[in-house]
């Protein structure tokens, strides 16, 4: 049995759960969250607690197991604390500025890059070198996360780019000198 899997997920009271067929829907505080339960996997909701079951020991079975679980824990996380990733802009005259729901990033091009908040995920210049991507949806917040680090990818040399707050980039030394 999978260790992850076999953990009953922990409801708080002001998060309601249902479980109708293969569908999940998850409700709290700040927002709503569903999900398809795929097929070979069951899962109830008894005495304030998920519980997650698989009907066999297939490889298909013991691979969603824990997934699922991974997943309709998150939902509860998200829909009662929600989540969130910092952004670290570096770079001599990078930075970020917000434009109501979107971002401005100069990042070293010729233009400046803007980025709009895709739904349900939203974003905050804390300072001009600090972005805040916030959302209930732990994949989506990541994905976003993620595709705002992909316009100016913290390079080698000099470590300047958008990178994740508290990352490490290893720095490679340049040319030697003669």
């Amino acid at each position: 049995m999978s260790r992850v899997g076999r953990k009953p997920i922990e409801v708080p009271s002001e998060v309601k759960v249902s479980i109708v067929g293969a569908e999940a829907t998850v409700k709290g505080p700040k927002g709503t969250l569903q999900f398809q339960i795929p097929f070979p996997i069951t899962a109830e909701v008894s005495d304030g607690e998920i519980q997650v079951r698989r009907p066999g020991d297939g490889s298909v079975e013991r691979s969603l197991h824990g997934t699922v679980r991974a997943v309709l824990s998150n939902m509860v996380e998200g829909v009662s604390k929600g989540f969130e990733k910092l952004l670290q802009i570096e770079g001599l005259g990078y930075r970020a500025r917000q434009e109501g729901k979107a971002v401005v990033l100069t990042v070293g091009y010729s233009h400046p890059v803007h980025f709009n908040s895709p739904e349900d995920v939203e974003l905050e210049v804390i300072r001009d070198t600090q972005i805040a991507v916030r959302g209930i949806d732990k994949q989506k917040v990541g994905e976003t996360a993620a595709k705002i680090r992909r316009v100016r990818p913290p390079e080698p040399y000099k470590g300047k780019g958008i990178r994740y707050s508290g990352e490490r980039v290893k720095i490679k030394p340049g040319k030697a000198g003669v």
